[in-house]
Order: C-alpha cells, then sequence, then structure tokens
C-alpha cells in the first residue's frame, strides 16, 4: 500500500449523503484519514470515502485546497518487496 496526494479529479466516486457535522468537520481540518482507493489505469476508484470526496468536491467550488486529497492505494505493492524493509536478504 501506497499513501499519497492526487487531485480530486483523479478519483472516481460516487456523490454520496452526507451528515452536516461531517461537512463541517471537513470543512475546518481537511481530510484527516486517507481516502482508500484501487489504481486502475492512471485513475483511481474509491473503495472506503465517498462522503468525505462528496464533500471535497463541493468544497473545492469556493477553496482550491480541498481538490488536493490523500489517498492509500490499497492494489499497489510495489514497494512491499524485502527491500522496502532496509534489507535485500529474506530472514524468514
Amino acid at each position: 500500500m501506497i499513501t499519497l496526494m492526487t487531485m480530486l479529479g483523479k478519483i472516481d466516486f460516487v456523490d454520496t449523503n452526507y451528515s452536516d457535522e461531517l461537512f463541517e468537520s471537513i470543512k475546518q481540518r481537511g481530510i484527516a484519514i486517507p481516502i482508500r482507493v484501487n489504481a486502475v489505469d492512471n485513475r483511481f476508484i474509491c473503495v472506503d470515502g465517498h462522503k468525505r470526496l462528496t464533500i471535497c468536491k463541493r468544497l473545492s467550488v469556493e477553496n482550491e485546497k480541498f481538490n488536493r486529497i490523500p489517498v492509500m492505494i490499497l492494489n499497489d505493492f510495489s514497494k512491499s518487496g524485502s527491500s522496502f524493509w532496509g534489507n535485500t536478504q529474506n530472514k524468514h
């Protein structure tokens, strides 16, 4: 899994109803927990976070900072080999 920032327009999601409390929280603090996505053909498919993305879409009209979204890519294991952990030998 990899966590990074990406543009809202690169994430496919379903507009979803949300609570006023969640809206106000994101408006004040931004997205605290990355949106969980799968990477597919240079785009991202939302797995968890449709409400948060819907709110960011609405808020981005007034504030450009809501166009940059933290995402956790669930289906990218490119850095999960043993060299990722700082060694080149498998110690299992």
